[in-house]
């Protein structure tokens, strides 16, 4: 493969209604959209997603990184694409910048495999996808969490930290009934003393898990330890070597994994075999989300029946007001199904795209 040209393109898309956590209030996403075009037409997307609001890079960060790497001196038009050259650079970037990277050239291998007739045909299974609630009244997330389940999701994540997380988590049982499954998300908000004693109230309701409820993974562990509600990690398991920690220290039952956050889908795998995991947006784009939900997909390929029955949180796709996606995966009974083309499927709608670049 020959690279004719590296596009950096900053975008935004905004909020149905504001996005509120225990970590802010956001109107819009911000991202950067990567594209690798190569001589003969083939075009690889990633996507980075910054994640400022939880300490790490920068909108600007990442794309004065990507445009640092779109203009090397090796990258330019007709220059080969040396992939483990790019690869070994790629690792001296943030998390984001990587996962870009990363993403696009699995994109154009898999276009690439496609175009020459090396690809095989496989049925893409579809990914059962939870429910994301942000956090408000507890009667307006209970109607929320009703509009969710109308559309057919039966696990519900709501996000806690930033009001009566009690009188929420009760409104939303009542709401969904039984039978639905229920996972909280502090990011990071409580100590442990908090924790301890907010979950021990939450367990009467029937909790799934209770992701990042305190900051590091010494009190995950501590907290694990007394826990009447299993415990997932998600921002203090960024890597290989925390996850490792986390597994060795008993500091969690799961962890959540980002792309953007993780730098990529191979590192994502690699986490995963480490801790069961579940794959989450970082309020990705459409190119992320296929992304992630590749990756969804292939932690099911396995014997491992913990990774089998938990719900990954890629349907927020329909929280956004609008898309850069012409091409896209669509969420259908609470399941995201994945483009049908060649390596990722996405098709950018170059006009939505102009119209929220930034």
């Amino acid at each position: 493969m020959h690279l004719a040209s590296v596009e950096v393109i900053p975008y935004a898309l905004p909020f149905r209604e504001d996005y509120v956590t225990a970590r802010g209030r956001l109107e819009q996403r911000e991202m950067v959209l990567l594209r690798l075009r190569t001589d003969d037409g083939l075009v690889g997307l990633g996507e980075a997603v910054p994640l400022s609001l939880r300490g790490g890079a920068t909108l600007e960060r990442v794309v004065a990184e990507l445009s640092q790497l779109a203009n090397r001196p090796d990258m330019g038009e007709g220059a080969l694409l040396d992939e483990a050259t790019l690869i070994s650079e790629v690792f001296e970037l943030s998390s984001p910048s990587r996962c870009a990277t990363l993403t696009a050239l699995m994109d154009l291998r898999g276009r690439f495999a496609a175009a020459d007739g090396s690809s095989e045909d496989e049925d893409s299974r579809p990914v059962e996808c939870n429910a994301t609630l942000v956090a408000g009244e507890p009667a307006a997330v209970a109607e929320d969490a009703l509009r969710w389940a109308e559309e057919g999701f039966s696990t519900f994540k709501l996000k806690l930290g930033a009001g009566d997380d009690v009188a929420q988590v009760r409104a939303v049982r009542e709401a969904v009934g039984a039978e639905a499954r229920i996972r909280v998300d502090a990011n990071a908000a409580w100590d442990v003393d908090t924790a301890r004693r907010t979950l021990a109230e939450l367990e009467q309701f029937t909790i799934e898990l209770a992701e990042q409820p305190v900051a590091t993974l010494e009190e995950l562990a501590e907290l694990s330890h007394d826990s009447p509600i299993p415990i997932a990690a998600d921002e203090s398991v960024t890597n290989v070597e925390q996850a490792e920690r986390a597994a060795s220290t008993g500091a969690c039952a799961y962890t959540g994994i980002k792309l953007s956050k993780v730098g990529g889908p191979e590192q994502a795998v690699a986490i995963a075999d480490l801790l069961p995991a579940y794959v989450s947006s970082a309020l990705d784009g459409p190119v992320g989300i296929a992304a992630a939900g590749q990756v969804a997909q292939t932690l099911h390929d396995t014997d491992r029946p913990e990774r089998l029955d938990l719900a990954h949180g890629l349907a927020t796709q329909l929280l956004f007001a609008s898309t850069i996606g012409s091409v896209e995966c669509e969420l259908r009974a609470g399941m995201l199904h994945l483009p049908p083309g060649p390596g990722l499927g996405v098709e950018i709608d170059e006009e939505a795209l102009e119209a929220h670049r930034l």
